[in-house]
């Protein structure tokens, strides 16, 4: 990745993605904003990677838009709305990636890295991590980078109203409190925390996690029970007639 600003770590079946701006408390830079939507698109045709974790370097995991780079002078509205897709699509991407991510978040995960938390499958916490979407506290809305999306899905209207009214920040065990997370470890202890998680996704089917993926994301929205059924329904049909690997684990658990 450009000039070491996302580090990719291959582990087998999983990549480790890394936030490498760790001076900057990994800010959301043009270049690593450019890095994190290629690299999420990039999984869209990748059939060897089954997992991604996502953590930043140093003692944070992402403190939101860098607001110290240097822009350039007087911006049109196409302009600005062209840079503000640009953010938007990282966590479009990341939603529509099969893979399923893990984010590991210790420190600040502030507006757009609050949105990278949010955009995850699944998130763990270190004991120091404080989120919070940070957009209303800069003089924007809180409601941005797929907040008002996500966040009312997560915890409910009520919380995620409080939090993207008031921009007010949410530690680790109230977001655990909240079910917002998985569950919270020491920092220290981070990055080995997600890893039953991991070994219990990668004894699945390769095509039976990607589909369960795709199936919340789409019951996520459903109108109705029955459309949600239905999308279970043609997902079971597909892999029970065309996967091997579900009639030999059936013939592993009948015997």
């Amino acid at each position: 990745m450009t000039d070491n600003i996302l580090l990719v770590e291959k582990r087998g079946d999983v990549e480790w993605v890394t936030m490498n701006r760790p001076e900057s408390l990994n800010a959301l830079s043009s270049e690593l904003v450019k890095a994190l939507r290629r690299y999420f698109e990039e999984k869209y045709d990748d059939a060897d990677t089954r997992i991604v974790v996502l953590r930043g370097a140093g003692r944070a995991f992402c403190a939101g838009l860098d607001l110290k780079e240097p822009r350039s002078g007087e911006r049109t509205p196409t302009q600005a709305l062209k840079g503000q897709s640009n953010i938007r699509d990282i966590y479009k991407a990341m939603r529509k990636c099969p893979q399923p991510i893990i984010s590991l978040v210790k420190g600040a995960a502030c507006g757009g890295g609050f949105s990278l938390a949010l955009a995850s499958d699944i998130r763990i916490l270190g004991a120091s991590a404080k989120l919070n979407a940070a957009y209303l506290t800069i003089g924007l809305t809180g409601c941005d980078m797929g907040s008002s999306y996500f966040l009312p899905r997560l915890v409910g209207a009520s919380l995620a109203s409080e939090l993207l009214l008031t921009g007010r920040f949410i530690e680790a065990e109230e977001a655990l409190q909240h079910r917002l997370v998985s569950k919270v470890v020491a920092d220290e202890e981070l990055d080995g925390a997600a890893d039953e998680m991991i070994a219990a996704m990668l004894a699945t089917s390769r095509l039976g996690l990607q589909l369960t993926k795709d199936a919340l994301n789409f019951s996520i929205d459903a109108p109705s029970m029955d459309a949600a059924m239905a999308m279970e329904d043609r997902q079971q049909i597909l892999m029970s007639l065309t996967s091997d690997e579900f009639s030999q684990r059936r013939e592993k658990y009948q015997n």
